[in-house]
């Protein structure tokens, strides 16, 4: 039912925008929409185990820069009709980020069409000249992003000379009458529509500009999609649109996650630390037996004193709120590029159900299928690290095993973080030359605006505009979250977070677990010994690659 029309949403709602304090990650992607960098600085983002990468363009003058091909990429990926199952995004919410993504490209088409209008009137009617001027551009931007600065100075040295070669055709021609006027008008109209150009993308690069600082600064930016808002009941690609987003949203609350190898859980980052009690299940009273249980009624127990972790003797702060969550965990390959979400009579809204859950954890200890894991989640630092807590209980023969394993998220990659240069260069001044002074640049360069010309057509067809100027391939699985994370331990208050994170919750598990065995008659004294060697030892935990086993 949840790749149908299912209504995943009670009616009109407003969306929480990094709810739950994690607005800093959710609006530091959202920013990466309005960007106008480079699209390769995208790759200096990715992750150590997941890369994108970018297709290179046919054509450099067709290439799109990182805003561009990140929102594109994003909604596609987030919202195409054929997309594969997506990881969840701890720490962001990832709808707010796709909705930032429709606005920018919804900036930009308003943009491209009056650029597209523009290169109707002033190209289109003067096509040989047009295509005379493209030439020397993407001539010029070829010879320019060689590595050679000589190339580059040719470059610039054959659009000056094609420049003086027009203004001699203008001068002198061998024609007269009608199709002298049109040769002319052919060299200058390329030109006035190129000023008119300008103006149109200084205008909307400031836009997008101060969106981008917005998000980074705090303000209130908003992303305006009235396309996702259905106006008649007839207007299907509106409420495709709606009802791609309600899906987007019950995806990010699935409860089932994919533990691929060295990669760790996706979305939860790589397993640094891990935690072992296992003992023989004894009898208290040798004259009398265990009192029969199951792995749940431990587990239960210790669910309900995780959810008081946040409280403590002293009023010194301490733990905030956690997040305490059943999980279901499905192995998957490490270079595995999918993930498949069940949709049968035990799931609803991408949510497996509580009496599968039961049934995992009790059944599911050994050999193949998903495993039960109850999760203690902690969101920090604005959505900047996430700390997960991952807690197993299983019953082999006479021994009960309770097993604690430390996963971390760092923050995502410092690209998304930076705010936008003023472009601006320091001159003398023409009076008091030895004294200095800063003058504004234009925001958007004049090779910028040929390039966002050039484009402004083929917006209309995607497919043929991804083929000349290239694109951008995200990681799979694909999560925005995991795909652009940094390691938290290069950060030392984060790496403090999550270490300190380890013990209290070590010692509330056990404390519930023994509690549980000491009601049913088991002799816990080995449990506790064990406890106390355990408490020790995780107070001198160090970070390191639990999932990387070297045998």
């Amino acid at each position: 039912m949840a790749d149908g029309g299912f209504d995943f949403s009670p009616g009109a709602q407003v969306p929480l925008f990094g709810a739950a304090g994690q607005t800093a990650a959710t609006s530091a992607l959202s920013s990466a929409a309005y960007r106008d960098s480079p699209v390769a600085d995208l790759l200096k983002a990715d992750s150590e185990w997941h890369k994108s990468t970018v297709k290179a363009p046919k054509l450099s003058l067709f290439e799109p820069n990182l805003g561009e091909a990140f929102a594109r990429a994003v909604q596609v990926r987030m919202l195409g009709g054929a997309r594969k199952a997506l990881i969840q995004s701890f720490g962001t919410e990832p709808q707010p980020v796709v909705e930032h993504c429709l606005a920018a490209n919804r900036i930009r088409k308003e943009r491209d069409v009056k650029l597209t209008f523009v290169m109707g009137v002033f190209g289109l009617l003067f096509l040989p000249g047009l295509l005379l001027w493209l030439a020397a551009f993407q001539l010029r931007r070829s010879l320019a992003g060689a590595q050679s600065k000589r190339a580059g100075a040719l470059g610039t040295t054959v659009l000056v000379a094609a420049g003086g070669l027009a203004v001699l055709f203008l001068i002198k021609l061998p024609f007269t009458g009608f199709w002298s006027i049109y040769l002319r008008a052919m060299v200058i109209a390329p030109v006035i529509g190129w000023v008119w150009a300008r103006q149109i993308c200084e205008t909307t690069a400031k836009d997008l500009r101060e969106r981008w600082e917005g998000l980074l600064t705090g303000g209130a930016v908003g992303a305006k999609i009235p396309e996702a808002v259905p106006q008649n009941p007839n207007e299907t690609s509106a409420e495709r649109l709606r009802q791609g987003l309600a899906r987007l949203t019950a995806e990010q609350r699935s409860n089932l996650v994919f533990y691929a190898g060295p990669k760790g859980i996706l979305g939860m980052g790589t397993r640094w630390g891990s935690w072992h009690l296992a003992e023989e299940l004894v009898p208290a009273d040798p004259g009398k037996e265990i009192n029969p249980f199951r792995s749940w009624d431990v587990i239960r127990a210790i669910h309900d004193q995780l959810r008081l972790l946040e409280r403590g003797p002293l009023h010194t702060g301490g733990f905030p709120t956690p997040s305490v969550n059943h999980w279901v965990v499905a192995p998957i390959g490490e270079g595995s590029t999918e993930v498949g979400r069940p949709e049968d009579s035990n799931t609803d809204a991408f949510q497996i159900k509580g009496h599968e859950i039961q049934r995992i954890c009790n059944e599911q200890q050994f050999g193949s299928g998903n495993r039960h894991y109850l999760g203690v989640q902690f969101v920090l630092w604005d959505g900047q690290l996430v700390i997960t807590l991952m807690v197993t209980v299983t019953v082999l023969h006479h021994t009960l095993r309770v097993e604690v394993t430390g996963h971390a998220l760092g923050p995502v990659h410092s690209l998304f973080t930076t705010k936008p240069e003023a472009k601006k260069k320091e001159v003398s001044k023409s009076v008091k030359f030895w004294e200095t002074k800063e003058v504004a640049l234009p925001l958007v360069e004049p090779l910028e605006v040929v390039r966002l010309a050039a484009r402004a057509p083929l917006t209309w067809f995607p497919p043929i505009l991804d083929y000349l100027g290239g694109k951008v391939v995200l990681p799979e699985p694909f999560g925005l979250r995991h795909a652009w994370a940094a390691k938290p331990w290069r950060h030392r208050f984060m790496a403090d977070d999550a270490l300190r994170a380890a013990t209290p919750v070590l010692r509330v598990v056990h404390q519930a677990a023994i509690r549980v065995l000491a009601e049913n008659g088991v002799n816990t004294e080995n449990f506790g010994t064990r406890s106390t060697f355990l408490s020790g030892a995780v107070q001198g935990a160090t970070p390191s690659k639990a999932d990387v086993y070297d045998a």
